[in-house]
């Protein structure tokens, strides 16, 4: 009995490492993707942010669509499929249910088209992009950090289930210590070049300045005592 429980954990570590495998860097999966002469690419964002960019060839098959489990099966088990969302959270979902569905050839890229992006590769642009992507200059960004007193710069999105459960904190704090610091939010989404600019690619990001310079850098879901102990310790 003893040999043949450790003979199924055997089997069952491997079966996780070989799912473990699936997931990819970007520059790896690039490499993946471009050696291969029968990819299937998937972008399982929404159609809005598939429309904004994606990469070359992709197809759209939104994950938090309903049909997405029947859509999937139109695919061919028998090649390769390179997945991605945004930030690597849709694509893991994703490609779990590739799996389910008898998909043994199914490649994640992690941290997704956000850091595809903040690496400079290149991507299919909306036909107007200059539109899509107007939002604060760095002239601007640049103006707001410039105060005297602490600056705190939230970039959160309404897709960011993590940025949305902490913005009723930030406004609460923006509020709290209005008079010793400037807490502002900044909507990725209408912001993805600053974004790029700073080296950001994955949110919630939360950037700290003083007088203009960066002097702390944070990254997801953080409690109200923590926000409040680096305020109080870089006022």
């Amino acid at each position: 009995m003893k040999s043949i429980l450790i003979s199924i954990l055997g089997i069952l570590l491997t079966a996780s490492a070989v799912v473990a495998q699936t997931q990819l860097s970007t520059d790896d999966f690039q490499n993946k993707l471009n050696a291969s002469k029968q990819a299937q690419l998937l972008d399982v964002r929404t159609p809005e942010e598939f429309s904004q960019g994606h990469l070359e060839k992709a197809e759209n098959i939104d994950y938090r669509n309903a049909a997405f489990k029947d859509q999937v099966e139109k695919l061919d088990k028998n090649k390769p499929v390179f997945v991605y969302c945004l930030s690597g959270g849709r694509s893991s979902a994703a490609a779990k249910v590739l799996h389910e569905k008898g998909f043994t050839d199914v490649y994640e890229m992690q941290g997704g088209f956000m850091k595809w992006t903040s690496s400079g590769k290149m991507i299919d642009a909306p036909k107007d992009a200059g539109a899509v992507n107007k939002g604060m200059s760095t002239a601007e960004f640049k103006k707001l950090i410039s105060s005297d007193k602490l600056v705190m710069v939230d970039f959160y999105a309404p897709w960011c289930a993590p940025c949305i459960k902490m913005l009723p904190t930030v406004h609460k704090l923006a509020e709290e210590y209005k008079s010793k610091a400037n807490i502002e939010t900044i909507h990725y989404d209408q912001n993805k070049a600053l974004a790029k600019e700073l080296g950001i690619d994955e949110i919630p990001a939360f950037l700290f300045y003083k007088k203009g310079k960066l002097i702390l850098r944070k990254n997801g879901l953080m409690e109200e005592a923590e926000f409040k102990k680096l305020i109080e310790e870089n006022i």
